[in-house]
Formats: C-alpha cells, structure tokens, sequence
C-alpha cells in the first residue's frame, strides 16, 4: 500500500516546514504536497486527483480556508477528501467543522494529536 499523500495548506512557510517535518516521520505518510493559500490549494486539488487528505489553515491570504471548504464541498470530485484545520483561532472551529471539515486541531500543533487524528481518518 503506497502511503497517504497530504496537501499541507498554510500561508506560513515555517508552519509548512514543520508540518511537513512531523508528517515525514511517520510510516504511513508517503508523500507531502504544500501550497501557500487556497486558491493554489484548490488548484492542486484538481490537478492531483490522488490527495488523500488536507491539513488546512483558516487565516490565509487571496482565499482562506473556509473558502477552499465551501469550494471542495461543492465539488463532487473534492467533497470526499478529509480535511483537518489547523488554526490559532478557536473561534473558527464551528465555522470550519460547518463547512464540512472533519476535525480541528488549535495551533501549535503537537505532533501526537495530529497523527492521531490522520490515523483516524485514514482508517475510515
């Protein structure tokens, strides 16, 4: 079994380094796709017909997250794809999980909580 391709979604790029870092130590990630807002995430989205799951960033330039969520929700082809937010802001978690998020992780990241959550996801 090949291991499961993340798009890591954050305008931050020492946000997407570490994620990417966390990510990199675990068996069953395989490969690690970045993009810096949603409007390039989206368009990865669709180019790469093989995301397995998105770790997404609400506060972000040119398209935040509940944007790309509303976009991926109205896209039959992106609407099945797992999507985990990643933000400093709790206050968006209602929003996001409205949205069609499947769960919520409050920056900064531990690295326990969020393999935890994508072996969850991965498994379902």
């Amino acid at each position: 079994m090949r291991g499961l391709k993340v798009l890591v979604v954050d305008d931050d790029m020492i946000n997407r380094k570490l994620m990417a870092a966390m990510l990199k130590k675990n068996p069953i990630i395989g490969e690690i796709v970045e993009a810096s807002d949603g409007q390039k995430a989206i368009t990865l989205l669709r180019d790469l017909n093989d995301i397995d799951l998105v770790l997404l960033d609400i506060i972000m330039p040119i398209m935040d997250g509940i944007a790309v969520l509303q976009i991926m929700n109205s896209d039959p082809a992106l609407q099945n794809i797992p999507v985990i937010v990643l933000t400093t802001d709790e206050t968006k978690k209602t929003e996001a999980l409205n949205s069609g998020a499947n769960d919520f992780i409050a920056k900064p990241v531990r690295e326990h909580d969020i393999m935890g959550k994508i072996e969850r996801l991965s498994s379902i």
